[in-house]
């Protein structure tokens, strides 16, 4: 909110308006020196995700792997989805920073988790970017309605703005209300969400052909992303790529 106050009065307000309302660490809302940095403490307390890792569902790795770089879990049974990556791993400042966007409405923390996010996209997307298109895990309209928005949506904005790609709110909808995953177990998580998705019909001829990036704020089972890829794929998508602000490990 500052920076867009300042950018209206010109750069020459800026001492006074930080004078008055100093910028605030992002984590903690202690003052900070700029604006969506945080504190010494909280950068501290925050892992970020980075290569190498396991190629299809971004599990860190402690070496570069010599041979294919799958984790076990993923040559066992491999997700949907091309690849998957996160920002941060999910802890005590990332939540929290996660949890301000949705429930508290602070939805100047999209542009902060994006431009970390943005990071993480692959080279190998940006250059083939005509084809990419982003797109959030959608909210069922009863949930929408009561929250306001869609913290997936405003993050793949945000990431659209700092790329330059696409970006479709509308290709993928909630078909079904599910109940919320968090005290469910992994097979529970998945049943509920298993049909919820769909793309719409007049949509369908958007959707083929496009390799997809499919936007979340928090990847935890991974159930939702699942049941969204495949609805994706069955829908013509050629590849589904899944990025996320935080990741549980």
């Amino acid at each position: 909110m500052a920076g867009g106050i300042v950018e209206l009065l010109g750069s020459g307000a800026r001492a006074v308006l930080d004078y008055a309302l100093p910028p605030r660490c992002s984590g903690c809302g202690v003052i900070v020196t700029a604006e969506g940095s945080f504190c010494a403490s909280c950068w501290g307390g925050m892992r970020f995700l980075a290569d190498p890792c396991c190629g299809r569902c971004g599990l860190p790795f402690e070496f570069e792997e010599v041979d294919e770089p799958l984790c076990g879990a993923c040559l066992a049974d491999p997700p949907p989805w091309t690849s998957a990556r996160a920002a941060l791993a999910y802890g005590p400042v990332s939540s929290h920073i996660a949890i301000r966007l949705k429930y508290a409405r602070r939805t100047v923390l999209s542009r902060l988790m994006a431009r970390h996010m943005a990071g993480r996209i692959s080279p190998a997307l940006l250059a083939v970017r005509d084809q990419v298109v982003l797109i959030p895990v959608p909210l069922h309209r009863w949930r929408l309605w009561g929250r306001g928005f869609n913290q997936a949506a405003l993050l793949a904005r945000e990431i659209s703005r700092i790329t330059g790609l696409a970006h479709d709110p509308l290709l993928l909808s909630r078909a079904h209300a599910t109940r919320p995953l968090k005290a469910l177990g992994p097979r529970e998580r998945e049943r509920e969400v298993r049909r919820a998705f769909a793309v719409p019909g007049r949509q369908r001829d958007a959707l083929r052909g496009k390799i997809i990036v499919l936007i979340d704020d928090v990847h935890t089972s991974g159930a939702t992303a699942r049941a969204c890829t495949r609805t994706l794929l069955e829908a013509g998508a050629v590849e589904v790529h899944l990025l996320c602000w935080a990741r549980v490990l």
